[in-house]
């Protein structure tokens, strides 16, 4: 399958969107005048219309530029989710998580500072939908390892009610929300790579160029290739999910792939980018730790990288030699 196209217009203009104001407080109600924190709704609902690849590209474009906003939880998941489940959706700020049978998650992005949290949980063989007030939910702050919201909610399930959704809803949900932190992943690990670049050929010692010394030159090979691979796994999989509407018979192993690419790509890009920057790109006010601690953080999210691992080789193991290629390219 090829790889879909997106106007290299839009691209500059929403990195220069981020590059002008990702610092800003008031970044959220820019993004909003611009149409772009609903880009995937429909017009009717307020929306720009625009779909997963012009939305895959503002995700990268705020993590290269270290944005910390819930873009993606707000319009490619809780958003979507209403819409799915026909609950009409205003202008307020959204996250969303999926309750267990106690009526409790943990990690929840963002949940601390929404509007409104769409929740998900199971009732009987169903699931249900609902657009929730933070007030009415028991909500206890955390963070991650970059400061962004990570909280534990609970619920009480036996005064909530919703919409009904599908199993199938549930399961494109978890794997929209695992290929958004692999993308998110993949624009930290490119700005890693731009840095260390920027830094051995800039930085000199003995006279001449960090670029110069054959070990610096090896550790940003590295880099590059880690970056690489993980980006090519995930371009895979976002291909594949804009390409059959999120249906693809393969989809979840090129999920696993990409997130399980990216994982262990982050173990050698953050390694390999220390190195190159020396006891610099330790200090709070060099920018490298905000891309390597933020890939750091995403990879354990939506899914570790054990059990996206574990996820490929039970699929894989599973398929066995005659249905291995089938996964790989149906």
């Amino acid at each position: 399958m090829s790889a879909p196209h997106i106007e290299p217009a839009l691209v500059e203009m929403m990195d220069a969107v981020f590059a002008e104001h990702g610092r800003d407080a008031d970044l959220w109600s820019r993004l909003d005048d611009l149409g772009l924190v609903r880009l995937t709704g429909t017009e009717d609902s307020g929306g720009s219309g625009a779909g997963w690849l012009e939305a895959a590209e503002l995700v990268s474009a705020a993590a290269r530029h270290g944005a910390r906003i819930p873009l993606a939880e707000h319009d490619l998941l809780a958003c979507w989710l209403l819409d799915s489940a026909g609950i009409p959706v205003d202008g307020a700020r959204r996250t969303v998580c999926l309750l267990d049978a106690q009526g409790r998650a943990t990690g929840v992005p963002w949940a601390s500072s929404a509007d409104r949290v769409v929740t998900v949980w199971q009732r009987g063989e169903d699931h249900v939908v609902a657009d929730v007030d933070p007030a009415e939910l028991s909500i206890t702050t955390g963070a991650n390892m970059i400061g962004e919201p990570r909280d534990t909610v609970t619920a009480d399930l036996a005064t909530l009610s919703g919409a009904t959704v599908t199993a199938g809803h549930v399961a494109t949900l978890r794997l929209k929300a695992a290929l958004i932190r692999a993308l998110q992943i993949c624009a930290a690990l490119d700005r890693a790579l731009e840095l260390s670049i920027e830094h051995a050929t800039t930085r000199e010692q003995f006279g001449r160029a960090l670029s110069k010394f054959q070990a610096v030159q090896h550790l940003v090979s590295d880099i590059a290739c880690e970056a690489a691979l993980a980006r090519s796994a995930t371009e895979a999989a976002l291909s594949a999910a804009v390409g059959s509407d999120w249906s693809a018979p393969n989809l979840e192993f090129l999920v696993a792939s990409a997130r399980s690419c990216a994982g262990h790509a982050t173990s050698v890009v953050v390694r390999n980018a220390h190195q190159v920057h020396g006891a610099i790109g330790t200090t709070s006010e060099h920018r490298l730790h905000a891309f390597t601690r933020a890939a750091l953080a995403w990879r354990s999210e939506f899914g570790s990288m054990r059990h996206w691992d574990d996820v490929l080789t039970d699929m894989t193991l599973h398929a066995g030699p005659d249905g291995l290629w089938a996964l790989i390219a149906p």
